[in-house]
């Protein structure tokens, strides 16, 4: 069991596995109190006058005690970070990992201005929407009682936020910073003048995407998932005769 259980977690894509493992890892080392969450939110004084570098990073792994809250933002990472790293970014690690950096630099500028210390899960959030602009056709499926086309999923999240009372300015930030990623890398470059601004460093490249695409595409039936809160369902009929592909929020208190 011990040997099945290490070979499904080293079949999870590379940068997929590193993110969620730090985020359990964190999560398990808060509740067996080797960790507080003082030790791990952001704060720009404690940062910069007191060279806490590592706030910069732990603020963004940490998601709350284990619990239901805890148990629903895993799985919403976990499934659409591996969406997009076997889908859009298949081959592509060294553009996932500026995903990442991107998406991380913008929410810390963003956070300097508004009182957040935790951003995980807002970066889930960036993460289902990019996922979700990515795949347009895709019929989702929530808690059984709304039927949507992917793209909406996002908006779906921010208003279960709000019947939940929780933040929205949350939302708001991964809905915001996922647009910015998704105009400069898909609409920008591709309309008449465009130019692609994010260019990812030749160091990336080197380092992460030599001889990649040991994972092959995942067939969309294999995917993770299953839940039926947020599982997706084709449509039988699509336009430009295209087949879609696999799909489904966080919350957090």
């Amino acid at each position: 069991m011990a040997q099945h259980f290490h070979q499904e977690y080293m079949a999870v894509p590379p940068v997929t596995r590193t993110y969620t493992t730090a985020c359990v890892l964190t999560t398990i080392a808060v509740q067996l109190d080797i960790l507080s969450p003082f030790q791990l939110y952001f704060n720009q004084s404690l940062i910069w006058k007191k060279y806490q570098v590592w706030r910069l990073f732990t603020n963004f792994t940490f998601f709350g005690t284990i619990g239901f809250n805890f148990v629903f933002n895993m799985i919403f990472t976990y499934r659409y970070c591996r969406m997009l790293e076997e889908g859009s970014f298949r081959g592509r690690t060294a553009d996932f990992i500026m995903m990442f950096l991107f998406g991380g630099v913008l929410m810390t500028i963003i956070a300097c201005f508004v009182n957040l210390v935790f951003l995980g899960q807002a970066f889930t959030i960036m993460l289902v929407y990019i996922w979700a602009k990515r795949n347009p056709y895709i019929r989702m499926n929530f808690f059984g009682m709304l039927n949507f086309n992917a793209p909406y999923l996002p908006w779906v999240l921010f208003g279960f936020s709000l019947l939940l009372d929780n933040s929205v300015i949350v939302d708001l930030m991964g809905i915001a910073v996922g647009h910015v990623y998704f105009y400069l890398e898909d609409v920008l470059p591709n309309i008449e003048g465009g130019v692609k601004i994010l260019k990812t460093p030749r160091l990336l490249k080197l380092l992460f995407d030599e001889g990649e695409d040991e994972y092959g595409e995942v067939p969309d039936d294999t995917r993770p998932g299953g839940y039926n809160w947020g599982e997706d369902v084709r449509e039988q009929q699509q336009p430009a005769e295209q087949q879609p592909e696999q799909g489904d929020h966080p919350h957090q208190d």
